[in-house]
């Protein structure tokens, strides 16, 4: 009974597609792109569904909360906590990085042909006003069309209050409705997700078949150092927030996160894995509806904890490479550019070049990225698991300034 249980669990099934796409990848190599569309549908289905399922449960979090004098605690509650986890982040890597020194002996002669292309461009930051008025779209439609996720945020995040702040009977039936609308986009994705270990096995044999093992020897000891930073992170860090400013249970906070966690690994997208979050929030974690459907997409949006850490640990790694002493401002720019590159980074897969941006402030030549672009999905699936580990977090520790909250729900269980 236990085996077939097993044998159903969508998290095994995952883990076994992504050894058996390893294993393929490994065997066939390059043909293993053959796999490649399998991975390619399944990202397709989830990046349908899931801006329209940020916007509606954006739209239905705000709507709910925005009625309550305790809305705005909550959103203040959890920009801060997304901001100051992402700057802990930054300096837990950089500490990291100063002690066990990965970059120190890391010599790149043999894979010097991978060094080509220009990516300079692709390092600039805005500054602070664009960024502001970046936010703001001029067009909702085409903000959607394009997948402009902060402007989407914003639009609904302003419509949701406006709604709150109507008459309660005219509004509760449209309320209802977003609401249903919400369960809905979940239902379809949960549905989605049943193609996920194909999906996986795909991504997989295709990573693995294009650059093989042998490129993750150049770079082994800044990978033992990442996962060691993102496992401190999601194991120490987070559970001592949780434990500090909630009264769940830390035991119950870490085993309820297994299966998100195994979902955001094997898609590396933190979108991707927003329904799952939230269906473990409300029904494991007892967080109210309100707040998982404000604070969740919101933090699978800008909560990028691990993106931090990658982005400082990077900057390390190549200073040391190249064996430059970062001055008391190298290592500033470096946390200011990682802790608001991460707060701005897309919660979708792809190659992170706001790691760019972070080596150009702080001084640090870029010649040697390219290595790292290719390994770029396997740091991104480990990063993505402690990006919706830590927007649950927040999710149970804001959770007290919501109106519905009930301090004794615990004690019920």
């Amino acid at each position: 009974m236990l085996t077939k249980g097993l044998i159903k669990n969508i998290g095994f099934q995952v883990v076994v597609a992504m050894v058996l796409g390893a294993v393929v990848g490994a065997l066939m190599g390059e043909q293993a792109t053959v796999f490649a569309p399998l991975g390619t549908l399944f990202i397709q289905l989830i990046k349908m569904l899931v801006i329209p399922l940020v916007a509606v449960a954006i739209l239905s979090g705000a709507a709910n909360l925005g009625a309550s004098p305790a809305a705005g605690k909550i959103g203040a509650a959890t920009l801060a906590f997304f901001l100051g986890t992402s700057a802990l982040a930054v300096l837990l890597a950089l500490v990291m990085g100063q002690i066990f020194k990965p970059g120190v002996g890391v010599d790149f002669g043999s894979a010097s042909a991978m060094f080509s292309g220009d990516y300079a461009d692709k390092g600039a930051l805005p500054d602070a006003v664009a960024t502001l008025l970046g936010m703001i779209p001029t067009n909702v439609f085409q903000s959607l069309n394009e997948a402009n996720i902060l402007q989407i945020l914003v639009f609904c995040m302003f419509l949701g209050i406006a709604l709150a702040k109507q008459p309660r009977e005219r509004a509760k039936p449209l309320v209802d409705g977003l609401n249903t609308l919400v369960d809905a986009f979940v239902w379809m994705i949960n549905k989605v997700m049943i193609i996920a270990p194909l999906g996986v096995f795909g991504l997989m044999a295709e990573a693995i078949g294009t650059y093989g093992f042998d490129v993750l020897t150049l770079v082994l000891k800044l990978f033992v150092v990442y996962v060691a930073a993102i496992l401190i992170f999601g194991f120490v860090v987070y559970p001592l927030l949780v434990m500090a400013f909630s009264n769940t249970p830390v035991m119950k906070y870490l085993s309820a996160m297994k299966k998100p966690q195994i979902v955001a690994f094997s898609t590396a997208s933190s979108m991707a894995t927003l329904p799952v979050n939230m269906e473990t929030c409300e029904h494991d974690l007892k967080v109210t509806n309100a707040t998982a459907s404000f604070v969740l997409p919101l933090g699978a949006t800008i909560n990028m904890s691990g993106n931090a850490i990658y982005y400082g640990l990077v900057a390390i790694f190549f200073a040391q490479v190249y064996n430059i002493d970062l001055s008391v401002g190298a290592w500033a720019a470096i946390i200011v550019t990682s802790t608001l590159g991460a707060i701005g980074q897309a919660g979708v897969p792809g190659p992170s070049f706001l790691v760019v941006a972070v080596l150009l402030a702080a001084g640090i030549p870029i010649e040697g990225l390219p290595l790292l672009f290719a390994l770029d999905r396997l740091f991104d699936m480990i990063r993505t698991s402690l990006n919706i580990t830590g927007d649950a977090a927040c999710a149970v520790i804001v959770d007290r300034f919501s109106p519905e909250y009930d301090p004794q729900r615990w004690n019920k269980a």
